[in-house]
């Protein structure tokens, strides 16, 4: 009769964690690990931020990084460069995240509408997200914040409408997949409405490939947002964003490097990171690659 040891029973869990752990790829933890990171600072960023961002101070213009009280160096009004970047890193943070959610639940409705009606809708969705894919949204952009100006809520609605028609496209294909595999019939027939058979069983059979386009439609938002403020119709003062400190900072780009520098390695490794986690996420998550 063999005995179990109750010290390796208890060990087991911790030692099945850390193969867990080292099993993912160095880059995906660096990027997993910025990404938390990035994510505490725009929460808690009344707390880490040493002074407000409007704060002023004409006898301190241009410091460069590494002053005392101002470890990042200050801009051209002299405000503190590393409370800027904070504030910044909220600000498109929020507007990366709402127009992700935005596109994914407007894409996602459209799909599942194509998937259900099919003859005329589906052709008219394809037709749309044809249309969606072809527009140079950039342009389209730059000429809506012109006319209507630019505001937080539209800036967000705006970002919102862009990458929708990936959504349609997977949503519809993996609805039509999802109902030829049977188990959608299956719950209609027991007298499941529509409504109840995509929200509460599709939609979670597609969920994981909806959430890694996510993944990597949000870097995608985030540098669309950078380009706008940096072309000065995004975020406007005296609310900042990362695109917005690029775009103030090339004008000292000799002078004062810092300024524009920060913020921009600030937009690579974020966006590196969330593509790193969106492709290990997307070899995790696919079953035909398992």
């Amino acid at each position: 009769m063999a005995f179990v040891n109750p010290s390796d029973t208890a060990i087991e869990p911790q030692r099945k964690m850390i193969r867990r752990i080292t099993a993912i790829p160095g880059m995906v933890i660096f990027g997993l690990f910025w990404l938390g990171l990035i994510v505490l600072c725009a929460v808690f960023v009344d707390l880490l931020r040493p002074y407000d961002i409007t704060q002023m101070d004409l006898s301190a213009r241009l410091l460069p990084p590494g002053t005392p009280g101002h470890w990042l160096g200050t801009d051209e009004l002299g405000r503190d460069v590393l409370s800027r970047l904070i504030q910044s890193v909220r600000v498109s943070l929020v507007i990366a995240f709402g127009a992700t959610i935005i596109s994914a639940i407007f894409g996602t409705t459209l799909g599942f509408l194509a998937a259900k009606f099919r003859g005329v809708v589906e052709h008219f969705v394809v037709m749309l997200a044809d249309f969606q894919a072809a527009l140079p949204f950039l342009i389209m952009s730059l000429a809506v914040l012109a006319f209507f100006g630019s505001s937080m809520v539209l800036l967000v609605c705006l970002m919102g409408f862009y990458g929708w028609e990936r959504y349609a496209r997977i949503a519809r294909g993996l609805a039509i997949s999802a109902g030829a595999q049977g188990y959608a019939e299956a719950v209609v027939q027991l007298g499941a409405t529509p409504r109840r058979v995509y929200l509460r069983h599709i939609l979670p059979n597609v969920a994981s490939t909806l959430i890694v386009s996510m993944t990597l439609t949000f870097p995608e938002i985030i540098l669309m947002e950078s380009g706008l403020s940096f072309l000065g119709l995004g975020v406007q003062p005296p609310e900042t964003s990362l695109g917005n400190m690029v775009g103030f900072g090339r004008e000292y780009l000799t002078t004062a490097p810092w300024i524009m520098l920060f913020p921009a390695i600030l937009i690579m490794l974020t966006t590196l990171s969330i593509s790193l986690v969106g492709d290990w996420l997307r070899d995790k998550l696919d079953p035909t690659i398992r």
